[in-house]
């Protein structure tokens, strides 16, 4: 990792991007990832928030609702 790497994700092996560009995750499932990986270092119940809001989408999307 470099100098410029964000701080909340130096815990892990690799960076939350890297896995998933390596493993062409969809946009909601990798946003959902990013934000569950860093909400203890970064926004704590936001980011909790944000990756909740993610994965409702794609329940919306299974279910035939509206996304949002």
């Amino acid at each position: 990792m470099s100098a410029t790497d964000p701080k909340h994700y130096n815990e892990y092996k690799i960076q939350p991007i890297e896995f998933i560009m390596a493993n062409n995750i969809p946009f909601c499932e990798a946003n959902a990832i990013k934000y569950l990986l860093r909400w203890r270092n970064k926004n704590g119940l936001e980011d909790l928030r944000k990756a909740k809001q993610y994965i409702d989408f794609l329940i919306n999307e299974q279910e035939g609702k509206p996304i949002v």
